[in-house]
């Protein structure tokens, strides 16, 4: 079973810069400024993992976000966009199971998460700006 150390470990593999961490509290806050990951906030909470990263505040006046993030979602590998319990907020979450977690899954996320700000950066700016 994978633990705080391990997963550290992972994410040093993935070269993936350290901004934060709180191992008393399971916690690594990283960035990859070439993956466009920024703050991405990684929880390892037993039995799983949590990873999330904030997209952006919801707008005052939303249009259709909030069916076009639910269409985005079909597409994402791993993962999916959310709203924060109050719906400010859009993040990019998921969850891993830690049990069997290994350094190939964990990449699959960051891929994930990489793939989609790529593919959507210009719709959540769109968005940002309405």
């Amino acid at each position: 079973m994978a633990d705080f150390q391990t997963v550290k470990s992972y994410v040093q593999e993935l070269q993936l810069a350290i901004v934060h961490e709180d191992a008393a509290q399971g916690l690594l806050v990283v960035d990859d400024e070439e993956r466009g990951i920024s703050r991405l906030v990684i929880d390892v909470e037993d039995p799983i993992l949590v990873l999330e990263q904030v997209i952006m505040e919801v707008p005052a006046m939303p249009g259709n976000l909030f069916s076009r993030l639910l269409q985005m979602n079909r597409t994402l590998v791993h993962g999916a966009f959310v709203l924060t319990d109050d719906g400010k907020r859009v993040l990019f979450r998921d969850t891993l199971r830690i049990e069997h977690l290994d350094l190939n899954e964990l990449q699959g996320t960051i891929e994930a998460l990489s793939l989609a700000l790529a593919e959507y950066a210009g719709e959540f700016i769109m968005f940002n700006k309405s």
